[in-house]
């Protein structure tokens, strides 16, 4: 009967993924004391653990009605809210962690990460918080700025350092690599600043491609800066931003004399004003844009990265679905959070407006939790398609899914990323929305660059005409998607050695500006 000690081994059955043992043990303390919050906060984490969302909700708003002012319970109830769609909501309960507690840097990176997925914010409104960002987390470390040892001359032989948590098995491996692959070692030393938990085979492989491999976990900000200056570093470059195990704090300090934002990991702005560059496209990054960004706009004539394909696994295109079924199949693969009440009404629309059309969504939140693929197809049928016309699940590796797809729809405002890439490749093309810069215009930038601007809409009404209007000829769809793998191995896309010396152009004329200021 000792409240403290159930908690605490609740939390560690927890850490142990014991949850139904967890979920009981925490039942009796909340029993023993109904008036403590801890019990019921640990047990609204077991829920969100197992994917339970609601019953989460339930717990975390028994705390907020003994205490309405934890900072951490309204950061961790709309986290859960973003997870079955309900953005409004997430948004709120975000912002009223970060204004309860204004010193916590996870609290306002949650907010940041999330606000990107709602459509309820304009981008000077999700702006604003980046430049809070900056003023509570990055200029107070300004005075840790030093002078750099390093000659403002011409060199040779640039340090080039990355810094991620993805050197490892993770979306972002797709487009690292390839970069890594081609760099030219007589004019570029390159250096990989790894923060992670444990290395796997991409890591390994990763280390083969560097001059450098540095691991970074356990070590503090202070002590990264200071080697990362002793080891003489002329360009950093982040590549996680505001995700998990990012060391953005380090850039704070500017410990390098060129530092730049790149979006591969993370598709927006860091926020700080100590970065100098954010690296782009025109198409992403748009002029007119320049007032969204803490940093100054680096900008490709083309999609600022290069992709390879997982060629081993993925097979080749099949013939279109349609064909054979007699019926248009859209499809996405995505993480749900993107799936919001906006991306609903236009994907009824374009099952309204297409006879007997189908939809599949793929995503991993779907897996082995019926209850919101219920609650996701609930939300379809209340805007009268039926539940045959759906097939919501998760399987991975996804390319069996892609091949039951026509056409792919991308999502709004923040649009997909890795997956469009395999779209195009397994012969699917698939209709972006245009919208903020520059998470809202990454499908754009990818068909702009491929040389397939029609399936581009700047409007939600766009969309789903230029859906409907792709599934009016199968004929022509099937003709696309013969052809599409070829025009993707054809295009600055996949181009691997061509990007890197555009990528290393750009590094070089970085490092010729900083020695003419």
């Amino acid at each position: 009967n000792y409240y403290e000690a159930l908690n605490n081994l609740g939390l560690t059955l927890t850490e142990l993924k014991k949850y139904s043992e967890a979920r009981n043990i925490l039942k009796q303390a909340i029993e023993i004391n109904p008036k403590k919050v801890q019990a019921y906060n640990n047990l609204g984490n077991v829920y969100k653990k197992i994917g339970d969302y609601h019953k989460a909700i339930l717990y975390y708003k028994k705390v907020l009605k003994i205490d309405n002012e934890l900072a951490g319970i309204h950061n961790n109830l709309g986290h859960v809210l973003s997870l079955i769609g309900d953005s409004k909501n997430s948004i709120h309960h975000q912002k009223l962690a970060v204004a309860l507690d204004p010193t916590s840097i996870v609290f306002l990176q949650s907010l940041l990460f999330c606000t990107h997925y709602t459509p309820d914010m304009n981008a000077e409104q999700i702006f604003e918080y980046y430049k809070q960002f900056d003023q509570r987390f990055g200029v107070p470390l300004k005075h840790k700025w030093k002078p750099f040892a390093q000659p403002k001359v011409h060199k040779n032989k640039l340090k080039i350092g990355y810094v991620s948590p993805d050197f490892r098995d993770h979306p972002v491996q797709s487009f690292l690599l390839p970069t890594l692959a081609h760099h030219n070692h007589d004019k570029f030393e390159i250096f990989a600043f790894a923060e992670l938990e444990k290395e796997d085979k991409v890591s390994q492989e990763c280390k083969t491609l560097v001059d450098h491999w540095i691991r970074t976990d356990g070590v503090t900000d202070d002590e990264l800066v200071q080697k990362i200056r002793d080891l003489g570093i002329d360009i950093l470059i982040d590549l996680a931003g505001h995700t998990r195990n990012s060391r953005l704090e380090i850039f704070a300090q500017k410990p390098a004399p060129v530092s730049l934002s790149w979006f591969l990991g993370y598709a927006y702005t860091s926020g700080l004003s100590a970065i100098d560059y954010f690296l782009a496209d025109k198409f992403m990054a748009p002029k007119g844009s320049e007032h969204l960004f803490s940093e100054k706009l680096w900008r490709f004539d083309r999609y600022a990265a290069v992709w390879n394909p997982d060629r081993n696994n993925m097979g080749q295109v099949n013939h279109l679905p349609a064909l054979s079924k007699g019926y248009i199949t859209f499809g996405t693969l995505t993480r749900n959070i993107r799936i919001n009440d906006r991306v609903i009404k236009a994907w009824t629309d374009i099952l309204k407006k297409v006879p007997n059309a189908k939809l599949i969504i793929n995503s991993k939140k779907f897996a082995s939790n019926l209850k919101i693929v219920g609650e996701f197809k609930q939300k379809f049928k209340n805007h009268g398609i039926s539940e045959s016309r759906l097939d919501f699940y998760y399987k991975t590796p996804p390319w069996n899914s892609m091949r039951q797809i026509d056409i792919a729809l991308d999502c709004f405002p923040h649009n997909s990323g890795t997956t469009l890439f395999e779209h195009l490749y397994m012969g699917n093309p698939f209709i972006t929305y245009s919208n903020r810069p520059s998470v809202g215009k990454i499908g754009a930038s990818i068909l702009s660059t491929l040389g397939h601007p029609e399936w581009i809409a700047t409007s939600e009404e766009e969309y789903v005409d230029k859906a409907v209007a792709l599934a009016s000829d199968p004929q022509k769809l099937s003709t696309i998607r013969q052809n599409l793998r070829a025009e993707m191995e054809a295009s600055p896309l996949m181009d691997q050695k061509g990007f890197v010396r555009e990528l290393e152009g750009a590094y070089q004329a970085m490092w010729k500006k900083w020695c003419s200021t």
